[in-house]
C-alpha cells in the first residue's frame, strides 16, 4: 500500500515552534514567521520593529548568494553544442516543490526565494524548443527501502515523513497526486513521449540509476543540471557526472535547499557549484544559451 504523504508526522527538524516563543521572536525573528504573516498580526509598534529586523535578515541571506565582486577563480568557457547537450532535472516532485509536499517546511523558503518552480518550467520549455534531450532523475522509496539497517541524517528524516513513498517498483497507480508525483506544471513536458524518466536514485547521486547510461546512449556529454535539492541530490549528481567525464552547468536559481539549524543547504551547495562545475548559470542565461541552439 502507498502511504499518504500528507498523513505522516512531521519530524523534529521541521518543527520550528521554538522560534515562535516570545523571547525567540524578539531576539531572532524567524524568516518563515515574516513570510507567513506573523509579524503583521503583532502589535503595530513591535511589529514594525520586528519586520525591520526580518527584512534585514532576508536581505543578508540573499546578499550571501550573490556572485563575488572580485572572483578569484577563472571564468567558465563552457559553450553548448547541438547534439551534445541535455537538460537533466533531479526530483521535480511535489514533496520538494509544493506547499503540499512533506519537505516544504524546510525547503519552501528557499524554493520561493529563487522562484524555482517557475524557473524549472522555463528550462523545460527552452529545452523542448531546442529539441534537446530532457532527462528526469526521480526519487522514489519503496516499502523495502524502509527496512534499511542504517541511514544518514536526511535519509532518516525523509523516511520518517514518508517522502517519495510509492507502493513498489512495479506499481505506479498510487503515484498521481501523491508527494512522489511530478509537479503539475511539468507534466506536459515530462509526459510528451520524448522525455526520459530514469529509474530512481535512492540516496542522493545517480550511481544507483540509469541516468549516466541514458546520457551515454544519446552521445550526450554536456549536462545542464537543475532540480532538487541543491546540496544533496543536485550536488551529488554534479559530482558523479564530473567524475564520469561530463561537462556540467548547474542552473543556480533552478534549485534550492533546506534551511535548518544545522545550516543553509543552498548556500553550502552554491560554494561547491562555483568551485567544481564547468559553469554556473542563472535560468535566464541557460534559456538564452538553449535558445541559441534552437535558432541554429
Amino acid at each position: 500500500m502507498c502511504n499518504d504523504p500528507h498523513s505522516h508526522p512531521v519530524p523534529a527538524i521541521i518543527d520550528n515552534s521554538d522560534l515562535q516563543a516570545e523571547h525567540a521572536a524578539h531576539a531572532r525573528l524567524s524568516r518563515r514567521s515574516v513570510l507567513s504573516g506573523a509579524v503583521a498580526a503583532a502589535g503595530a509598534a513591535a511589529g514594525a520593529a520586528l519586520a525591520g529586523q526580518a527584512r534585514a535578515a532576508v536581505g543578508d541571506d540573499l546578499a550571501k548568494y550573490a556572485e563575488p565582486s572580485e572572483p578569484a577563480l577563472p571564468p567558465s568557457t563552457m559553450a553548448l553544442e547541438k547534439g551534445r547537450a541535455a537538460l537533466l532535472v533531479v526530483d521535480p516532485q511535489i514533496d520538494f516543490l509544493s506547499p503540499e509536499g512533506v519537505a516544504w517546511g524546510v525547503v519552501g523558503e528557499s524554493v520561493t526565494e529563487h522562484d524555482v518552480v517557475a524557473n524549472l518550467a522555463r528550462l523545460f520549455a527552452a529545452a523542448k524548443r531546442a529539441d534537446m534531450p530532457v532527462i528526469i532523475s526521480p526519487h522514489y522509496y519503496y516499502p523495502h527501502d524502509h527496512a534499511w539497517k542504517f541511514e544518514g541524517a536526511l535519509e532518516k528524516a525523509m523516511h520518517s515523513i514518508g517522502m517519495f513513498d510509492t507502493p513498489g517498483p512495479l506499481s505506479t497507480d498510487a503515484i498521481p497526486g501523491s508527494g512522489a508525483d511530478f509537479m503539475p506544471e511539468y507534466r506536459d513536458y515530462i509526459f510528451d513521449g520524448k522525455t526520459i524518466i530514469t529509474s530512481p536514485h535512492k540516496v542522493y547521486g545517480p550511481e544507483q540509476n540509469d541516468a549516466t547510461l541514458q546520457l551515454r546512449k544519446l552521445k550526450v556529454d554536456q549536462v545542464i543540471l537543475a532540480g532538487m535539492s541543491a546540496n544533496l541530490c543536485v550536488e551529488s549528481h554534479m559530482r558523479e557526472f564530473l567524475e564520469q567525464g561530463f561537462e556540467v552547468a548547474v542552473v543556480k536559481d533552478a534549485t534550492a535547499g533546506a534551511k535548518v539549524p544545522e545550516g543553509d543547504g543552498y548556500h553550502a551547495a552554491l560554494i561547491n557549484f562555483r568551485m567544481m562545475a564547468n559553469a554556473v548559470w542563472t535560468s535566464a542565461e541557460a534559456v538564452t544559451r538553449m535558445g541559441a541552439l534552437a535558432a541554429g
